[in-house]
């Protein structure tokens, strides 16, 4: 460390670098303060330049040198007494102040080191580092208020970058996440994993590299950190391989190649555990600070330790590349030359000592920028100026583009495991963001890498998840929405104007001609089929119906059948059916709208068997008319005039039911023109009321009055007196009139709604049906509108039953089976490498059936088998098959499932076991069920047997060992074969096994087998196996129980004979 610079230096430096003063916007001298200050400063430069050409500018190089050994390895001090004196040397640089620096130890803990941060504002004029990324934010901002420079290379958020935000920070070396993302984009390896080692320093640059990569939209699947002892780093390793997709894994802690053991430990534990056969690239993260010597340079702890040297295989090392010469030789020629003195060799320095020096560097030529530029030597100038410089470090170049981003190449250097030696392969160069290939490949473990992703995610302003362009998807999905919108447009167009010639043409025109309609008169036509024999029920009904109507149809030419024509006729032939035509005495459609061109075409698809359907209109020789099917029972109002017709009560009921539910078209309101042109709910009310009367009367509305409509419109347009038609109580109950004055009270607010109306007549009919009449009359009308409803209906319930089928199916086969079967296919066997089966009985089974009847027998496993089946349902496990009290299944097939099938089986067997507990026989229940369960895993081969009642059936040896493993084992033991045990402790989920010791499996020979206990976190209670006596082997009931169950049952027995 350099002498610290006498006081009157001190006072001068103080005041040039006084942050009031250093930018022009700040230049305000109001106060006496500030004119004194000024008035010194002048002084000092103009009458004792020789001070001021003297003073110096102290670097403050910040870093754990003291806490941290490998930090200390970097010798800062030496670092930055070369970097100064060969600034103070460099007649190139015209820096108007000398150099000095000074060395400020920060802890290794990120809380202490801030803390200790705060302090050192006025320990030196500008900083280099902090080496801690964790609080590199605190110490740019705390700059920023002291308006000194701070110059990192470790300090990694992506927003220090802002210059606004942070006016005083800049980089030395590019950022370190920006040459990984140029790296990874290049290879494609996005899904991305960080572990550090337990230091503060290596945790929080594991948390901000994380937090970088996210920012740009990379998948980072862990992020985590190891303790220093093997089991940590083990555990760390595992969670780490768990994580789905993973190709590259961040290390970040010191590298094994500058002596950081830590990493040294997990590289070697990795390589135990198959994690370097190719699957993951494990890249340390230190490396980008500094040049790591490559070239013809051997590294010692490769070559003394093979399985390092292997496990290196699947590393590759980022660094910063060396232009002319690798630090080794550029630290030798330091020394040689005299301007290094130390006895330690360069093997044994860290790379990060080129670092510290070129950081220095950068800060001499940033300030000589700023000198030319005649700016004040303040932090934020320092920054501003250190863009577009280019300079010859230690032993590599460095440069900046206008923006102030570092250009420095990088390369990807690999080993492989022949030597102890590391080789280029591409250079990453910064200025591009590039990665050439340099000629040599990487030397991949068993010549596997790991699988490219998709590029979307290294797409600018792009969202990638799953492989899938999000982008790409919604550019997909906006054009199938545009252009179905397009074809939906188009179709419209082309529709409406079908529709503007349907109405004039086609055979669904509505507009009616006399080419298209003829007239005739229905009692000739009636008369000539009657003479032709063809006459039927029905046209004797309608020429019943027509001779007593009262209507239109028959002015003109009933009396003396001349034929008809458009004047005297309102019956017509079109498309061969009878036709009503509504003549009106004058009228025109003229131009339609298309909304009204729309209403037209509803109403003459409307189809309801209470509406008569509209066919359309008619306009020739001056008529114009509503075209209507002919009705052969003629209208409503045809139907009241017709004495010959007797309505009882119940028929008028189910006529006013059916107004009630279909009337929604308000009449005329004769009091409010205005309001009549819209109608509303309350005069639909008064509507039915007037309807009600006709009905029950049988007469026209208002015909009690004998008054004409001349004399009763006025009245009721200005009452009083209040004009309502009278009804008498003889023709229809007292209930029904009220109801009917109710609903034409002069006050609409007064009057019942629909609904409530309905429910009336269904309290004044007591509940009968009213519409048996109804239905007599439209019975045929029905049949064809409910024949499609019918057909459907059909339809629905056959999908229903062969949806049944199909479940009935896929229970018993798997889904897979059942689909090849179902479409003709050959089901071939499959061969399974790896399953766990399940084999369960009842113990002492043939002794509970002789003991019961056949009956008893079948509920008995049908309670059980019930029982289990809803158990296998909550875990990833497929039912083989039962037979008899033999329960059998299978994990790991048809469906694969990784090695996770001996936890389902596990699992399931435990969840069955405590089921098992609280069972109980429903003609027994003093009887425990107790089961043997065995458990064993191994190949198999699967497929399916037979043609009538197919079954899908397992083969091999390991279904044989599984039912040795049940029938070897005892009551509410859960038996489990080594097999099945090394796949559940390779699981690490907490199973508890204990030893049962040899056991001799039939055809198998002598095998050391387990009990599965229970499990960690396992609440549910398990019954207890009972206590066998010596020579017991537990395959039947206890001499005991059976005892016992067969005094009680004497007992029922004696009890029943003396009732």
């Amino acid at each position: 460390m350099l002498q610290e610079p006498w006081s009157f230096h001190r006072f001068v430096l103080r005041h040039i670098t006084y942050p009031g003063w250093t930018e022009n916007k700040y230049l305000s001298f109001s106060s006496f303060q500030s004119k004194f200050l000024l008035c010194w400063s002048v002084l000092a430069v103009v009458f004792i330049p020789q001070f001021v050409n003297s003073l110096p500018y102290k670097v403050g190089v910040v870093g754990p040198w003291s806490c941290d050994s490998l930090f200390s390895k970097a010798l800062p001090h030496v670092a930055a007494k070369l970097a100064v004196e060969r600034i103070n040397k460099d007649t190139s640089l015209d820096l108007g102040l000398r150099f000095n620096y000074v060395i400020i130890d920060e802890d290794c803990q990120t809380s202490k080191a801030l803390s200790l941060f705060l302090t050192y504002s006025g320990a030196a004029s500008g900083f280099i580092g902090p080496s801690n990324p964790g609080y590199c934010d605190a110490a740019t901002l705390l700059g920023k208020n002291w308006n000194k420079a701070v110059f990192s290379w470790a300090c990694i958020n992506y927003e220090l970058d802002n210059v606004k935000s942070y006016p005083t920070f800049a980089r030395t070396l590019p950022s370190p996440t920006r040459v990984l993302f140029n790296v990874m984009k290049y290879f494609q390896w996005a899904h991305v994993g960080v572990i550090s080692s337990s230091e503060d320093i290596w945790k929080d640059t594991g948390r901000k590299v994380a937090n970088a990569l996210r920012s740009i939209g990379l998948p980072v699947g862990i992020v985590i950190s190891m303790g220093e002892d093997n089991q940590s780093i083990r555990q760390a390793l595992d969670k780490v391989r768990k994580v789905d997709n993973l190709r590259l894994i961040i290390m970040c802690m010191h590298s094994v190649l500058i002596g950081g053991q830590q990493q040294r430990k997990l590289l070697e534990i990795a390589h135990d555990m198959k994690m370097t056969d190719g699957t993951y690239v494990f890249i340390p993260y230190d490396t980008l600070y500094y040049s790591l010597p490559y070239n013809k340079t051997p590294y010692d702890m490769l070559r003394l330790s093979s399985k390092l040297r292997a496990a290196y295989d699947a590393v590759l090392t980022i660094t910063v590349e060396s232009e002319q010469k690798n630090f080794f030789q550029a630290f030798q020629e330091a020394k040689d030359s005299g301007e290094v003195v130390t006895k330690v060799n360069p093997t044994q320095v860290s790379p990060l000592f080129g670092t510290i020096y070129n950081a220095i560097y950068f800060t001499a030529y940033a300030m000589n920028s700023s000198k030319m530029h005649h700016s004040w030597v303040s932090g934020s100038s320092l920054v501003k100026h250190s863009k577009n410089m280019q300079f010859y470090g230690f032993n590599q170049w460095i440069k900046t583009d206008l923006s102030g981003n570092g250009f420095t190449d990088y390369v990807i250097l690999d080993t492989d495991v022949k030597t102890c030696e590391l080789y280029r392969t591409y250079v990453v160069d910064m200025e591009t963001d590039m990665v050439r290939f340099t000629g040599r490949p990487i030397h991949f473990p068993n010549g596997v890498s790991p699988k490219s992703d998709s590029y979307c995610w290294f797409a600018n302003g792009k969202i990638c998840t799953g492989g899938i362009d999000p982008a790409f998807a919604l550019m997909v999905f906006l054009c199938i929405l545009v252009a179905i919108i397009s074809i939906n447009g188009l179709a419209y167009v082309i529709r409406r104007r079908i529709n503007k010639i349907k109405l004039v043409r086609g055979p669904n025109k509505i507009l009616l001609t006399l080419d298209d309609v003829t007239f005739i008169n229905p009692q000739i036509s009636i008369k000539k089929m009657s003479n032709d024999g063809s006459r039927t029920s029905d046209s004797a009904q309608v020429m019943s119906d027509t001779r007593s109507m009262k209507s239109p149809m028959r002015s003109g030419s009933v009396k003396s059948l001349t034929p008809a024509t458009y004047e005297n006729s309102n019956v017509a032939v079109y498309e061969g059916d009878w036709v009503w035509m509504k003549k009106f005495p004058s009228g025109d459609l003229g131009d339609l709208k298309p909304a009204t061109s729309d209403v037209f075409e509803m109403m003459k698809d409307m189809r309801h068997e209470n509406v008569n359907p509209f066919l359309g209109f008619f306009h020739d020789c001056g008529v114009f008319a509503i075209v209507t099917e002919f009705c052969s029972r003629g209208s409503l109002e045809d139907l009241l005039r017709n004495e010959d017709v007797k309505l009882d009560w119940m028929f008028k009921s189910s006529l006013l039911l059916d107004l009630i539910k279909l009337l929604w078209t308000a009449p005329e309101l004769l009091r409010d023109p205005h309001a009549a042109l819209h109608g509303t709910f309350a005069g639909d009310v008064y509507s039915f009321s007037i309807i009600m009367q006709e009905v029950v009367v049988r007469g026209p509305p208002f015909c009690t009055l004998e008054q004409s409509p001349e004399e009763i419109i006025p009245k009721i347009r200005k009452p009083p007196p209040l004009c309502r038609p009278v009804v008498s109580p003889d023709h229809a109950p007292m209930e029904c009139i009220v109801l009917m004055k109710q609903c034409w009270n002069e006050v609409p607010d007064r009057r019942p709604s629909f609904d409530e109306i309905f429910d009336q007549f269904k309290n004044i009919n007591k509940g009968k049906k009213t519409n048996i009449i109804d239905s007599m009359l439209r019975m045929l009308e029905q049949y064809s509108s409910n024949l499609e409803d019918l057909i459907r209906e059909r339809t629905e319930e056959l999908e229903i039953e062969k949806q049944k089928t199909e479940k009935l199916l896929t229970q018993m086969l798997p889904p897979s089976v059942a689909e090849a079967l179902k479409t003709g296919c050959t089901v071939e066997p499959e061969g399974f490498d790896e399953v766990t089966l399940y084999f369960s009985d009842i113990v002492g089974f043939t002794t509970i059936s002789a003991m019961s009847e056949p009956i008893e027998v079948v509920d008995l496993l049908n309670d059980l088998y019930t029982l289990f089946d809803a158990v296998i349902g909550n875990h990833d496990v497929y039912k083989v098959e039962t037979i008899g009290d033999a329960y059998m299944v299978a994990s790991g097939l048809p469906k694969r499932n990784g090695n996770r099938h001996a936890a389902e089986i596990a699992n399931m067997s435990l969840d069955i076991l405590s089921s098992v507990g609280s069972f109980k026989m429903r003609h027994m229940p003093d009887v425990p069920v107790r089961i043997r369960i065995g458990l064993h895993s191994g190949p198999v081969v699967a497929g399916v047997v037979g043609l009538t009642m197919p079954r899908y059936c397992l083969f091999g040896d390991t279904v044989n060992t599984a039912s040795r493993m049940e029938s070897t084992g005892l009551p509410y033991r859960i038996h489990v074969n080594q097999s099945t045990v090394k796949t559940l402790r390779s699981l690490n989920e907490g199973y508890i096994l204990e030893l049962r010791g040899r056991t001799e499996l039939k055809g198998k020979g002598v095998e050391e087998t387990f009990w599965l206990v229970g499990k960690e976190g396992f609440t549910k209670p398990l019954p207890v196996p009972p206590e066998l006596k010596s020579g017991q082997m537990g395959h039947g009931l206890l001499q005991d129980e059976i005892a016992a169950f067969k005094r009680r049952k004497a007992e029922k027995q004696l009890a029943r004979k003396n009732i």
